[in-house]
């Protein structure tokens, strides 16, 4: 990535699962021109800053058709990392 690629928080509607445990996992991230990303996977889930857009929370690597995205739930709201 180009270090003067700038990142913003996007804020997106996400599909959860909450296990009886209280555990959140991702399901689904919806777009604001009505399209939906399938996670395919989750890879990774801890505590984290969002380096590139400011902000922390809980950060979920997710796996979405082949690609490793970024996943911020800042409570009460989840964001990607979107370019500028």
């Amino acid at each position: 990535m180009n270090s003067s690629e700038k990142r913003t928080k996007k804020y997106v509607p996400v599909l959860v699962m909450f296990e009886e445990s209280g555990r959140m996992t991702p399901l689904e991230i919806y777009w604001e021109d009505g399209r939906r990303f399938l996670i395919d996977r989750v890879l990774d889930m801890r505590p984290a800053v969002s380096r590139k857009a400011g902000g922390q929370g809980i950060r979920y690597l997710c796996r979405i058709k082949n690609q490793e995205v970024l996943l911020f739930y800042e409570e009460p709201k989840w964001f990607v990392e979107e370019k500028r």
